[in-house]
């Protein structure tokens, strides 16, 4: 999948433009409902703290009431067991894994999962002009308790909202009822079956 994936459409040659603000919202720190935008599958390279190994990139937006436009986060999960608790806490956050249970991920129902997580704001200098910026960073996958709401903390939001895990029906096949064939009686000497 492409680092583009729901970031935006592209634009014809001869295409109105309007829009000045580039929408790009960063985010107070705090609790955050959020919604997966995109994976991609990578391979981490290694550095002094981690060995090389396989890295879920995973474009994160975070849901925050009254925004001016949408905040995403990148955010990358390392597939090693140095941070195997951070992946049971991402599994976990977005419903695909119960505490204490072992699970395979599945890596093929991110897209689209909803969880909470908590959000840090950091600065770094922009390469291109030595700017200073702002970005987010997620600390922590808040597991849902049994069946309902999550536990956070809501007195850091704008207005109070609560996070409902989705519920999945199973869908429930009926085979169609069997007909039987019933052999046509025999006609003027023929036999089915013989030319």
């Amino acid at each position: 999948m492409s680092d583009y994936m729901n970031d935006g459409y592209e634009l014809g040659w001869d295409a109105e433009i309007e829009n000045e603000d580039g929408g790009f919202v960063v985010a107070e720190p705090g609790d955050y409902d959020f919604v997966i935008t995109g994976f991609e599958r990578a391979r981490f390279g290694g550095s002094a703290k981690m060995p090389p190994c396989n890295q879920a990139k995973l474009s994160i937006k975070l849901e925050i009431p009254g925004a001016s436009g949408e905040c995403i986060v990148k955010h990358n999960l390392f597939l090693h067991s140095k941070t195997e608790w951070k992946l049971c806490q991402f599994f976990t956050a977005i419903g695909q894994r119960q505490k204490g249970q072992k699970v395979s991920m599945n890596w093929n129902a991110v897209i689209g999962a909803r969880g909470r997580c908590k959000v840090s704001k950091r600065s770094f200098k922009n390469k291109d002009n030595g700017k200073d910026l702002w970005t987010n960073d997620i600390e922590e996958f808040y597991a849902p308790e049994q069946g309902s709401a999550l536990p956070y903390r809501t007195d850091n939001l704008p207005q109070q909202q609560s996070y409902q895990q989705p519920q999945y029906q199973q869908q429930s096949y009926q085979q169609p009822p069997q007909q039987s064939y019933q052999q046509p009686a025999q006609q003027g000497g023929y036999t089915p079956g013989k030319f």
